[in-house]
């Protein structure tokens, strides 16, 4: 017996090896964490594996990810500390194995409510690195017998190692975010500093102080947008942006954002129709969200179509799919660039003759689709127009 457990605890160790090798192999916070709960269900021969992420300085705990369950939508669910299983292991910086969670009454059931899993019992770690709690990993429901020690044991390793690697992580994505942040602040920041240099020389003209005022005002704009939109990305990638669901009039949503833009539309000369069936059926997600993402398509169609152009906003209903296009007759974007459209902070070369811009609006549109557990295509040619389209899956 003795042999054969050693033998079991060696697998074990050996699995635990490959699996810290791998969490080390990406810097990618969403891929990683699927990893850490694919690695969690493997060790303990758990049913299913969630994580959920604790900011300290706002004492929040909130739904991340869960293996083989994981819907966008729960992303930044709040989960009580008070009161709830994983806010005692947060608060007590301790393990815990439940055999019988029915009987527990900190059990928090919303998200097993939303993910169809019923909670029977439950092993929970917590996620420590540098002597802080980043959040809680958690294995659901053994396969077969009894959560053990030795799976709390293996559990703890992996959450060990995940806590680091969770941490690394979000540095290299902060830094990374903010790197590029202040590059792009440059460019406003020299126009600023200019205007207001020229602007303290007594001998420029009525004229030219006037345009530089103008200057400074389109340059502050920009800025706030731009930190408005840094601030939606970082919150999005880092899962901290919660998604409140509700279940909404897509079609009242749409028309809603059409008559938001047509005074901007036809003050730049472009004609925009709308074609929407009347039984396009309901939707559950975030409505302020979807309506922010449909807002910024419908804003760059017109900001890059030149007067006497079309703008088109279009949905059609499928028995599996909801799909919702916004087509425009503008300046186009060369093929070669259609792959970084939706990276942050990037501009098709050329696209600064029409419009300023942040370069974060198409992805921050592609973490809120992406978020409702949709996708978004592009098709475009250069001086033919543009075509975005959202598709959604029908539940």
């Amino acid at each position: 017996m003795t042999g054969k457990t050693n033998r079991s605890q060696i697998s074990r160790y050996k699995k635990i090896i490959s699996i810290s090798n791998d969490l080390a192999s990406t810097l990618d916070l969403d891929i990683l964490l699927k990893r850490i709960v694919e690695a969690a269900v493997e060790l303990t021969n758990a049913e299913a594996a969630s994580i959920l992420l604790y900011d300290e300085r706002l004492e929040r705990l909130y739904f991340q990810t869960a293996s083989q369950y994981d819907d966008p939508l729960l992303r930044g669910l709040d989960v009580p500390v008070e009161g709830s299983i994983a806010g005692w292991i947060v608060k007590n910086r301790q393990p815990i194995i439940i055999h019988d969670a029915k009987k527990d009454d900190r059990l928090y059931q919303q998200i097993g409510k939303s993910l169809g899993l019923l909670t029977k019992s439950l092993l929970g770690v917590p996620l420590i690195a540098k002597d802080k709690v980043s959040g809680v990993l958690e294995a659901i429901n053994k396969r077969q017998g009894r959560f053990s020690s030795e799976d709390q044991e293996s559990l703890m390793t992996l959450g060990a190692q995940a806590a680091v690697a969770i941490e690394n992580s979000r540095l290299f994505q902060q830094f990374d975010l903010i790197s590029e942040f202040v590059h792009e602040l440059r460019t406003p920041l020299a126009s600023l500093r200019t205007a207001t240099h020229l602007l303290t020389h007594p001998e420029i003209s009525d004229e030219k102080r006037e345009q530089l005022a103008r200057n400074i005002q389109r340059e502050t704009m920009r800025l706030a947008e731009m930190s408005s939109d840094f601030l939606s990305v970082a919150r999005l990638e880092s899962g901290r942006s919660q998604f409140q669901l509700d279940e909404f009039d897509l079609r009242e949503l749409l028309n809603e954002c059409f008559q938001l833009i047509i005074d901007q539309a036809e003050e730049s000369g472009l004609f925009c129709n709308v074609e929407i069936p009347a039984d396009l059926p309901r939707f559950t997600g975030d409505r302020d969200k979807f309506k922010q993402a449909v807002l910024n398509l419908l804003s760059n169609a017109i900001k890059y179509t030149p007067a006497g152009g079309k703008v088109l906003l279009e949905a059609e209903a499928g028995p599996e799919e909801i799909s919702i296009a916004i087509h425009d007759t503008g300046i186009g974007i060369p093929a070669k660039y259609l792959d970084r459209l939706f990276s942050k902070f990037f501009r098709a070369p050329g696209s600064e003759r029409m419009a300023q811009g942040t370069g974060l609006g198409l992805s921050i549109v592609k973490r809120i689709i992406e978020g409702h557990g949709g996708r978004i295509e592009v098709e475009s040619e250069v001086g033919v127009g543009t075509s975005f389209t959202i598709h959604l899956t029908v539940k």
